[in-house]
């Protein structure tokens, strides 16, 4: 298979300025960036960045930019109001953080990253704006939609800073080109205006020929929203952000209708592997196996198989009836931030009533007599202490652990 029929089969082809895309077959150097707005990249950036590792694997050269100068700006396009302004001590911290990602999802790979930070911080204000700016129609940039719903009738406005953003991306493109020979940009689709800007300027300043190349935006088949957004809001790749347990479960609880997709999009799984998978899905969408690969596979890319296995078992102890006594000092951490915890020492009933699972001592002795507690997966009728590291349990889902005080952050 070529890197155009993955494309096409993982679902990663949106825009692109090539005439035909069997042209991406054809290595060259490219890239691909995600500015500093956050200290993590979200799996929004993560469908983007499997298809660059798409083309990595395929032969093309990735340069994988950490916005330092554009960060500073903030991209205005769909946003209803201007950004707040950064300050340099945080752009500094999550260009770092992300860098620190990249270089675990490209971690077998070879690539290189770049700042442009490192370009812009030199370059003379007047001196840009007469050998760029004069290159860039006004009448352009006023078309793009998100120019227009900011400066129309009832819009908030915009500064000329956030006005700018588009062309100093665009920059981007020329500097890399001219420094290192890159001739093609990977995007995901909202990205697609700021990036053929790029290829004008280098057909305007410099007479080359540059590409772009989008990704489509994953949209949950089932609601029709952007995927990737839980009641917490968004899912990030950072575990201080979102939980190694709770990322492991969002792929574990993804819709039947989509979860093939994903998993064509957010593996590297191959094509007779994901359609055997879609095949037993088909007909026993009930077991969720699909769902269970996935959040294994994505997890495994994203925080590694050590972190996940311990995420399985402890799922399995919580949802699974697995021992909890085979839990490591590490399982029942990872697990002491998921659910409520009480010090040992405690009664069962003090633990339900602090936990928050039941509102009274009544309430406790008579879930207690019903049959509905139990202790490490033994049914309890009657009060006692908990003297060791131990999980009860109330009904199906509600959970605390006994275990010992954990130190303050």
């Amino acid at each position: 298979m070529q890197l155009s029929d993955e494309l096409q089969w993982r679902g990663f082809v949106n825009q692109m300025t090539f005439n035909d895309i069997d042209e991406v077959n054809n290595p060259r150097k490219f890239y691909f960036g995600v500015d500093p707005s956050a200290d993590s990249m979200t799996i929004g950036n993560l469908a983007a960045a499997m298809m660059v590792r798409l083309f990595a694997d395929y032969g093309h050269e990735p340069y994988l930019l950490v916005g330092g100068a554009t960060g500073m700006i903030g991209d205005p396009d769909g946003k209803k109001d201007e950004r707040a302004i950064r300050l340099v001590e945080d752009v500094i911290r999550n260009k770092n953080a992300i860098a620190g990602q990249y270089r675990r999802l490209f971690a077998d790979r070879k690539f290189h990253i770049v700042d442009n930070n490192d370009w812009f911080k030199s370059i003379n204000y007047i001196e840009f704006l007469h050998k760029v700016g004069k290159h860039v129609s006004m009448t352009q940039m006023l078309d793009r939609e998100f120019v227009k719903s900011r400066i129309g009738e009832g819009g908030s406005g915009i500064s000329y800073a956030e006005f700018s953003y588009s062309l100093i991306q665009g920059y981007d493109f020329v500097h890399l080109n001219r420094e290192h020979g890159v001739t093609l940009q990977l995007c995901g689709a909202d990205q697609w205006g700021n990036s053929t800007t790029g290829v004008s300027l280098l057909r305007k300043l410099d007479g080359v020929e540059a590409h772009v190349c989008s990704t489509p935006l994953v949209v949950n088949k089932s609601t029709g929203q952007k995927f990737g957004k839980s009641e917490g809001g968004a899912i990030w790749l950072d575990e201080k952000k979102t939980s190694v347990y709770q990322f492991y479960q969002f792929w574990l609880n993804v819709d039947d209708e989509g979860v093939i997709d994903y998993m064509k999009i957010y593996t590297t799984l191959d094509r007779p592997t994901i359609e055997a998978i879609a095949e037993n899905h088909a007909v026993n969408p009930g077991a969720r196996s699909a769902q269970k690969v996935l959040a294994r596979e994505v997890t495994d890319i994203v925080h590694g198989a050590h972190r996940r296995e311990a995420v399985e078992r402890v799922t399995e102890v919580l949802f699974g009836g697995g021992d909890f006594h085979s839990l490591s000092d590490d399982d029942v951490d990872l697990l002491a931030q998921e659910i409520p915890t009480v010090p040992l020492g405690v009664g069962v009933v003090e633990a339900l009533v602090v936990s928050g699972v039941v509102q009274s001592n009544g309430e406790a002795r008579r879930m207690l007599s019903a049959g509905a507690i139990s202790l490490n997966g033994d049914k309890i009728a009657e009060d006692q202490p908990v003297n060791q590291t131990a999980l009860i349990r109330k009904g199906k889902n509600s959970f605390i652990l006994v275990s010992e005080t954990l130190e303050e952050d």
